[in-house]
């Protein structure tokens, strides 16, 4: 029996769903408890990472931060330990794989095991493909995905062992729709993306459901990542604004989250639309921030 035969079998059960899904959108699901759990939160020092961190505080979670920057960390932990949370602070470099394997020692040691890891950290160069300087590039693609890798599988085997964990892979909406001037940024949140999506299918193979994945994909985010931005897509959001859809995504086990979440009803257009119209309504969306440009025409 060939695939198209059976998907055209499968038509009854499409209709079931969909009528499921219309009746989950309007029965809340209830919110698990992640309180004594073991939540790791890299680039914890600012923005997303930092708030995130205050609202598993709140949730009486342990807390393990992780980020490079001393000063930042430390804040972070002053505030979670004010609400009333534990926690263990780490300076980490998240671009260098050894520093990521050995503090993940130390925290198996002096903390036990990660029960809920957040891959936050990120890095921006806002320039053209000439601009970015190869460190930077490499530097890229070292924080937003190579770190995953290294932190996902320092942290995943326990949660395998007990098949109970969340891994939580923040990416971006340029992991989806890319934009010029962030050609390396965009390249890692689209792995991101597929890191996520490749380790849930993996997860499902191996039989460990029990171990929940959420990946979070906002559209620009005030957090100084990027310089001047503006979109017609929508305001610049708050971080507020995107760690109050995350926590809620993570404690009612959603696998991806959007935000705003009008997102899904654009990158469906784009699945279905015309190639010509699709890239009008990119135009439309008339993306801006401050970046350098290395190419110079003949003209220039």
């Amino acid at each position: 029996m060939n695939f198209f035969l059976r998907s055209f079998l499968l038509l009854p059960l499409l209709i079931i769903f969909y009528l499921e899904s219309l009746v989950k959108l309007f029965i809340p699901k209830k919110r698990k408890s992640v309180t004594g759990e073991i939540v790791l939160i890299t680039g914890a020092g600012h923005g997303i990472g930092r708030l995130t961190a205050y609202e598993f505080a709140k949730l009486k979670s342990k807390l393990v931060l992780w980020d490079i920057n001393k000063h930042g960390i430390e804040e972070t932990a002053a505030e979670c330990k004010r609400l009333g949370a534990s926690v263990r602070a780490y300076v980490v470099d998240c671009s260098n794989r050894e520093d990521i394997y050995n503090c993940a020692k130390k925290v198996k040691t002096e903390v036990g095991d990660v029960s809920i890891l957040v891959n936050n950290a990120g890095i921006v160069y806002t320039s053209d493909l000439f601009a970015a300087q190869d460190p930077q590039i490499e530097k890229t693609f070292e924080v937003n995905i190579l770190a995953h890798f290294w932190t996902t599988k320092a942290f995943l085997p326990a949660m395998m062992e007990s098949n109970h964990g969340h891994i939580v892979t923040v990416a971006s909406l340029a992991g989806y729709i890319v934009v010029p001037f962030l050609l390396a940024y965009c390249s890692s949140k689209s792995a991101a993306v597929g890191f996520h999506k490749a380790l849930t299918e993996e997860l499902a193979a191996l039989k460990r459901t029990g171990v929940k994945t959420t990946c979070l994909c906002p559209n620009f985010v005030n957090t100084g990542l990027f310089k001047n931005p503006t979109t017609s897509l929508g305001p610049t959001l708050e971080p507020e604004q995107v760690v109050n859809s995350l926590m809620h995504g993570i404690l009612t086990e959603q696998k991806m989250i959007f935000v705003p979440s009008s997102l899904r009803f654009l990158l469906a257009l784009e699945r279905i639309l015309p190639e010509r119209f699709v890239e009008l309504l990119k135009r439309s969306g008339n993306v801006r921030f401050d970046a350098v440009i290395g190419y110079k025409s003949k003209g220039q």
